[in-house]
């Protein structure tokens, strides 16, 4: 079948935007975009009034977090994590369906067709959660990226979290290289690939970060962490390991293509020239940052630098109910309030949540910009109405509130349509998110 998004005004990412313009789907690859109106048959989308994008792509994220929402609300991370760590020790792969139901829908609702989850605890009897946040990104149908997060550093080690909620170092490996063998695909349509993730700093030992590393490289899969989020990160790195977090990542292997990093909120000047010189990739998720109270990353500096950088929504947890399509703004704002109005463009932004984010992921071949041969995940807004006052499309789809969704389209299929999902439904997905909530907290009850 041959599909038509037509008399759009098309922001391709890269090359020229094309102020009337036709977009042609085939299967699930992009086979066209051109100026003026398609000629052939095909079924059509009429784009008339709206900015036609990339699908966004969410770099970080932790979906069962849905269900501790507005908690430890004025805590600093450390804090925050500490008050959370025990409720989430309860969690089941119950909760963790509902969790991910709700958090994945709420992201295609913001114009997101390719997600990460950085999942990193999993107690022992509790179910298959891994398998439970991949079942919901299935039935909903956007591109996931799972990530096999971990701890193995307890209180007793001198990490952060309570012993009860780390696991031993040899059962993590094995189920990590378990759930690879089970779940990752390669190939170019991929809808489901995994990654290797464990923590952060102060909640993994070397040991880990220098297994996680190997395991992935040798399984050809992408690295994932937390770094450099907070000033009380680098002091516990300085305190118990003797150098800053950066430098600690290179120490073990663990800078490269193959590896974004969450936050970098606190980077001296050689960390960004590293990390740039390195390529390795960043997640900027700023309402988080600013939630917690943590900073504003250095993410125009690291864009300046050369190096990836794309964007994350973070958990819920810490940044509740916010929109990916949000953060494109938010993203614009905090980097303007930190080093004045020059420091990133609206397209700098977008190009954030698009481009940057597919190479973070490292799929900057198949996806991340409108152009022929590329996966037909595409976000079409509505610029007219209120937002047609500001003459210029992407300026109205960044500088303002996020305009309506008119379509979302994953490798040609549709998701969401007129605001509403299509692929599943958005009451029974918020339903779900509700009751894992309830669920969590009945859980940690009994516990206590």
């Amino acid at each position: 079948m041959t599909l038509v998004i037509e008399n759009g005004y098309l922001a391709p990412i890269v090359g020229a935007e094309i102020p009337s313009g036709h977009l042609v789907i085939e299967d699930d690859r992009i086979a066209a975009v051109g100026a003026g109106p398609y000629e052939g048959e095909a079924t059509r989308i009429d784009a008339s009034g709206c900015l036609v994008t990339p699908g966004l792509v969410n770099t970080h994220h932790h979906l069962y977090q849905w269900a501790s929402q507005g908690m430890a609300a004025q805590s600093t991370l450390f804090d925050w994590l500490v008050t959370l760590y025990r409720p989430w020790a309860r969690m089941d792969a119950e909760v963790v369906r509902g969790a991910a139901s709700a958090g994945l829908a709420w992201l295609a609702l913001s114009g997101c067709t390719t997600s990460t989850d950085h999942h990193y605890l999993f107690p022992t009897g509790r179910g298959d959660l891994f398998a439970a946040e991949i079942e919901a990104a299935r039935e909903l149908g956007i591109r996931f990226h799972p990530a096999r997060g971990s701890m193995d550093r307890g209180v007793s080690s001198g990490g952060l979290p309570p012993d009860e909620v780390v696991e031993p170092l040899d059962r993590i490996l094995e189920h990590t290289e378990a759930m690879i063998d089970a779940y990752h695909d390669p190939s170019f349509s991929s809808m489901l690939r995994v990654a290797v993730a464990p923590c952060s700093p102060f909640s993994v030992s070397p040991e880990l970060l220098t297994g996680s590393a190997e395991l992935a490289r040798a399984k050809g899969v992408r690295l994932h962490t937390h770094l450099a989020e907070t000033v009380e990160e680098e002091e516990h790195c300085l305190r118990q390991l003797g150098m800053t977090p950066v430098a600690y990542m290179a120490e073990t292997g663990w800078l490269g293509p193959d590896v974004w990093l969450a936050h970098c909120v606190h980077l001296h000047d050689k960390d960004v020239k590293l990390l740039a010189s390195t390529g390795t990739g960043t997640a900027h998720c700023p309402s988080s940052n600013a939630r917690l109270g943590a900073g504003i990353a250095r993410a125009s500096d690291l864009l300046r630098a050369g190096a990836p950088v794309g964007l994350g929504v973070d958990g819920p947890a810490s940044a509740e109910l916010t929109s990916l399509a949000g953060e494109v703004r938010m993203a614009m704002l905090m980097q303007r309030a930190r080093y004045g109005p020059a420091a990133l463009t609206a397209r700098e932004a977008l190009a954030m949540a698009t481009m940057g984010g597919a190479t973070c992921l490292g799929r900057q071949d198949e996806l991340g910009s409108l152009e022929a041969g590329k996966l037909a995940d595409v976000a079409i807004w509505r610029v007219d109405g209120f937002h047609a006052a500001i003459e210029d499309p992407v300026i109205a789809f960044v500088h303002g509130s996020t305009p309506p969704l008119a379509r979302l389209l994953v490798g040609g299929v549709t998701v969401v349509a007129d605001g509403e999902l299509r692929t599943v439904s958005g009451e029974a997905a918020a339903r779900a998110g509700a009751l894992a909530r309830r669920r969590l907290m009945e859980l940690a009850r009994e516990d206590l």
